[in-house]
């Protein structure tokens, strides 16, 4: 989804063949609910290290991290029959998870809490593309690109998709701020939604939006440089 998402060719695709989700833990759920030990180990496989990620937002370390991602995991089996089934379980999940890292940041009096980084990501100078590549008042055709994003048609699904292209992607995925990494991740590699992320990172729907496009635009710019003169030639 990533590259879907960075890529204009896929990105057309994508928007086509998108459809309504539907929940991907439902049938856990019912499992759960009957103590299905295998149910729950398939629960934790699908969402223990997006939890990792999204509770080291919060808190002062990993360590910190991964005790509120246990204390969350025993938080759901103990409240699972007090599951109204209102949201998704993943969504419900991790709200609990957010719920508790909140607070642990808190009592830990974590230098800057996450939303003191959603705020500088949101409003602070750091354009997403280089502002060099767009002409500038001077120009014939002000704000207008000077140096274009280069097409990808002509690339091959092979060299897009491959197995060293996508690990120069998560590399600079990992080089972006905080708040701009966790809602790509979860956005394009996990393939949330946009309300489920406002809603687990407390974003606003325009934040969401500026972050997503900050952090593509960068892993896009990333990627361009790593692909060099095959993007340029093609």
């Amino acid at each position: 989804m990533l590259v879907q998402a960075i890529a204009p060719r896929y990105s057309v695709r994508a928007a086509v063949t998108r459809q309504v989700p539907v929940d991907p833990d439902a049938e856990l759920l019912t499992r759960l609910r009957r103590g299905d030990e295998h149910a729950f180990r398939t629960l934790v496989g699908r969402h223990h290290a997006t939890m990792l990620r999204v509770a080291r937002l919060h808190v002062r370390d990993r360590q910190a991290a991964e005790e509120v991602v246990q204390e969350t995991w025993l938080a759901v089996v103990q409240g699972l029959e007090r599951f109204e089934e209102r949201s998704t379980l993943k969504t419900w999940l991790f709200r609990i998870l957010t719920n508790r890292a909140k607070t642990r940041g808190e009592r830990e009096a974590r230098s800057v809490p996450f939303s003191a980084v959603i705020l500088a990501e949101t409003t602070g100078e750091d354009p997403a593309v280089d502002p060099d590549r767009f002409q500038g008042p001077q120009d014939r055709y002000p704000r207008h690109w000077a140096a274009p994003p280069p097409r990808w048609e002509t690339l091959p699904d092979e060299r897009l998709l491959s197995q060293e292209t996508l690990r120069e992607i998560d590399a600079a995925i990992e080089q972006l701020p905080p708040a701009q990494r966790a809602v790509i991740r979860l956005r394009d590699v996990e393939g949330w939604e946009a309300d489920e992320v406002c809603e687990v990172l407390g974003l606003t729907s325009a934040n969401q939006r500026v972050l997503l496009h900050r952090a593509r635009s960068k892993v896009r710019g990333a990627l361009e440089r790593y692909l060099g003169d095959e993007v340029m030639a093609a």
